[in-house]
């Protein structure tokens, strides 16, 4: 068991990166069709200048993770794969859309609204779409017949749960990338457009923990197993709680070397990170020992062991180099001042 839980958390990491990485990327795409019209306070140019660098990094995750799963657990990738038949479609054609918009916006001048528009809807859809596949792992909407798979999408698209965890991604989404767009905008010295994503932030902040009790509220009529598992791990989810405190409390702290400036948007980004890992933790362990309930765990579907040392090995060399490289990236795009500061918004490709 004990190399399949080290498979598990390696896939699980590589989702908590992406989910993390993606909301704040996403929702940056949608901060900048609303803010597209009011180019005063440069909200707009500079959600445009964190998207620029980021969103192809952002979308190497989503590879791991499919190549994670694939190697890892082959056969709960093919009840996946199976089962997320059209949801998984449905994700792949709104990424294509998103990206190539995303493009096309910074190049075709005279047609940039709409472009701007339809990259920042599909991109606020696609996290929505991502997270349903959480519900539909509590197992109540795959019928197992057979030896084959299907997905009740009826009684999937009726579920309270599934609209629970579809807000809960969106507001997320929504407030994470508010925060980071906050941060960034202090580091780039834009104080007006600093002050509206610190306003989005304080908004949204309450909606996002609204909608995580929502959650807990509805797995507690739809999928008890995990709720009751999850209720284990009570300490840890105060702990969540308490670094959403911190976080929101951060944004009206006095500013360290501004005076007259409230809020820290770095400590809240951390803070409302740890927040996020802290409750994915919970979230994930009374997941366990299921891929798929009831019928994939994680044992029935992992690979050969020897196949996964080999596996695990490539992905401890791969991390070894890549990751320091992710470092110096983000180092430089949050310290660089001269793009930082930069007027025009550049060609995102």
């Amino acid at each position: 068991m004990a190399e399949e839980l080290l498979a598990i958390t390696v896939l699980w990491g590589f989702v908590f990166i992406y989910a993390v990485m993606a909301t704040m990327d996403f929702g940056a795409g949608f901060w900048s069709m609303i803010y597209f019209n009011r180019p005063k306070i440069k909200a707009a140019n500079v959600a445009n200048r964190y998207l620029s660098p980021t969103w192809e990094v952002t979308n190497t995750f989503i590879v791991a993770i499919v190549v994670a799963v694939y190697s890892l657990f082959p056969t709960a990738a093919y009840t996946l794969g199976t089962v997320l038949l059209i949801p998984g479609s449905i994700i792949l054609l709104l990424l294509a859309i998103r990206s190539a918009f995303l493009v096309f916006s910074n190049i075709a001048e005279e047609y940039r609204k709409p472009l701007t528009y339809i990259s920042g809807l599909s991109g606020i859809l696609i996290p929505g779409l991502l997270i349903s596949v959480l519900p539909i792992t509590h197992g109540d909407f795959v019928e197992f017949t057979d030896g084959r798979q299907s997905l009740d999408l009826a009684h999937l698209f009726t579920s309270p749960n599934e609209y629970a965890f579809i807000g809960f991604a969106i507001s997320s989404t929504l407030f994470l990338s508010s925060l980071l767009l906050a941060d960034y905008s202090k580091a780039s010295e834009e104080m007006e457009a600093y002050s509206v994503y610190r306003r989005d932030a304080i908004m949204l902040g309450p909606v996002s923990i609204i909608m995580a009790f929502l959650i807990m509220f509805t797995l507690k009529r739809e999928a008890f197993w995990i709720y009751e598992k999850m209720i284990d791990d009570l300490p840890l989810l105060l702990l969540s709680l308490g670094f959403f405190l911190i976080g929101g409390l951060a944004l009206f702290l006095p500013s360290v070397n501004k005076k007259g400036v409230r809020g820290i948007p770095r400590l809240a980004v951390i803070s409302i990170t740890l927040q996020y890992l802290a409750a994915s933790y919970v979230y994930g362990k009374a997941h366990l020992p299921y891929i798929v309930y009831p019928e994939v765990t994680i044992a029935s579907a992992f690979t050969d062991p020897s196949s996964f040392r080999a596996i695990f090995a490539t992905y401890i060399a791969g991390f070894l180099i890549l990751f320091p490289g992710f470092i110096y990236f983000w180092s430089l795009f949050m310290n660089d001042k001269r793009y930082l500061r930069q007027k025009q918004t550049k060609d995102p490709a």
